[in-house]
């Protein structure tokens, strides 16, 4: 098996307190990760302090040039990041191609640093005096990502924050970290300085390690509520820039004059893509009047029919859950849930696949009748298990999402521009789609969540030149000004 190294001042570098990681098809490990002790994280906050002068000085249109090779070099290494991330995670390799796109989308924004991180001026803001406001990175940052998306979620820190003139440390998740050590290579094949970004793997105490380290001047973090409260406080009780985003349940709102075929076709994809390991996933059908038993019927016959299996084999649709306790806890909820009196429309939670019998596997289970109160609706299994309601009205379905504690993401599907203008105007949460099952803008916009699916500063992605930047304001004057004045005086 190989060994995952830290990237640490450019170069790779290895360590104790070896964990594997695991291929989630087969249950076997594939490589060994090192959890990074106390030098190696001070040895990683380091190395980004002593480059953060040089890189900050560095010309606007030399970062840009970087980030354009790098860019570059992230397409034409397309095929083997993807595969990297299906060994390690399970998803499709096409799935997994896809999240190299939208990584790349994310360093596109960010070759755009010339432009977009700059201040203003406003002259005669009083007699001969000018005004000006500057743009300065931060320093070290650092990124906290997921492992469901592991290439994207970094990009969408990195890309601004490297053009902003900050230097960086990423600590991926411990369970699929390959691509992320393989994209730090590609960084500095591109031209970037050592110690610009740093990646070290860990846990807990490594977290929170970064975070109070008084070098480290921003915290960014993705994955679960719970822990994103915990990251936020302790981050900000250090005096931190942080945003950190947490956990989801998107609704979609299906109207009574919506097209079922398309409706179920996109929930099938919404819901059950990547296993449901996505943070925009669809978990929640809210179908309004009495198309609820036609969408069911036709969600059954889709959802019987993909095709699970391993992510890199030919006509898998759908691939394993990332480790074995999330199969276990998603089996719980789905018991729990039929065991409260929902009925299971498609029940494949407990699927085994011919040939990968160890895997994590859950298969799609469409689930109806389901309590308000049961954790099958209140929380995020992150598994392919989709929960479809039937409220009377659109009012009554823009409550359920009022009500819910996350507000990441809400779709409607209707063919009344009345209803999806309403729709558009009320829904609670942070991106919305209109007959878009996972509204995840473009990087030129923002991720942004909305209650507890995110805490702090700013959204990713296009929001985040404000999270990386911090403002300075200059007033001048050159004229000759004689004698004193002790009023304090508009301009």
């Amino acid at each position: 098996m190989r060994t995952i190294p830290h990237w640490i001042n450019g170069a790779p570098v290895l360590g104790s307190d070896l964990i594997d990681v695991t291929n989630p098809a087969t249950d076997q490990p594939i490589a060994t990760v090192p959890m990074a002790d106390t030098d190696t994280v001070a040895a990683a906050i380091t190395a980004a302090s002593d480059a953060f002068d040089g890189w900050s000085e560095t010309a606007l249109s030399r970062r840009a040039q970087v980030l354009f090779r790098f860019r570059d070099l992230l397409q034409e290494n397309r095929s083997e990041l993807a595969a990297l991330i299906t060994e390690e995670h399970g998803k499709t390799l096409d799935d997994a191609a896809g999240e190299i796109s939208r990584a790349a989308d994310s360093i596109e924004l960010a070759c755009g640093g010339p432009a977009l991180v700059r201040g203003g001026t406003s002259l005669q803001t009083g007699p001969n005096i000018d005004t000006k406001s500057v743009l300065h990175p931060l320093g070290v940052c650092v990124g906290i990502t997921p492992f469901n998306f592991p290439a994207m979620m970094g990009m969408m820190m990195v890309s601004v924050a490297l053009a902003s003139g900050n230097t960086f440390i990423w600590k991926p998740s411990e369970q699929d970290p390959g691509v992320c050590i393989r994209i730090a290579e590609l960084f500095k094949e591109a031209g970037l300085p050592d110690g610009v970004l740093n990646v070290v793997h860990g846990r807990q105490d490594t977290v929170e390690h970064l975070i109070d380290d008084p070098q480290t001047e921003a915290v960014a973090f993705v994955g679960s509520s719970k822990v994103a409260q915990i990251v936020y406080s302790r981050a900000a009780a250090a005096g931190k820039r942080v945003q950190a985003f947490g956990g989801a349940k998107n609704h979609m709102i299906v109207m009574p004059d919506a097209d079922l075929d398309v409706v179920a076709d996109q929930l099938t994809s919404a819901c059950f893509g990547a296993a449901g390991q996505r943070c925009m996933a669809i978990s929640v059908a809210v179908v309004v009047g009495e198309t609820t038993e036609p969408l069911l019927a036709k969600l059954t016959t889709r959802a019987e029919q993909v095709r699970l299996g391993a992510g890199g084999d030919d006509g898998t649709e759908v691939g394993p859950v990332i480790n074995r306790q999330s199969q276990e806890r998603i089996q719980a909820a789905v018991k729990e849930a039929i065991a409260g009196g929902a009925r299971a429309v498609v029940d494949r939670s407990s699927e085994v696949v011919p040939g990968y019998e160890s895997g994590y596997f859950i298969g799609p289970t469409v689930l109806t009748d389901v309590e308000v109160s049961s954790a099958a609706y209140q929380e995020e299994l992150f598994g392919p298990i989709l929960v479809v309601m039937r409220v009377d009205s659109l009012n009554d379905g823009l409550e359920l999402i009022k009500n819910h504690r996350y507000g990441n993401g809400a779709s409607i599907f209707t063919r009344d521009g009345a209803a999806a203008n309403e729709f558009e105007r009320r829904a609670s949460a942070g991106m919305i789609g209109v007959n878009v099952a996972i509204p995840v803008p473009v990087a030129a916009y923002a991720v942004q969540g909305w209650k507890d699916s995110a805490y702090g500063d700013t959204g990713l992605n296009n929001a985040s030149w404000s999270f990386y930047t911090r403002p300075k304001y200059v007033t001048s004057r050159w004229d000759s000004v004689a004698g004193t004045d002790f009023g304090f005086r508009p301009n």
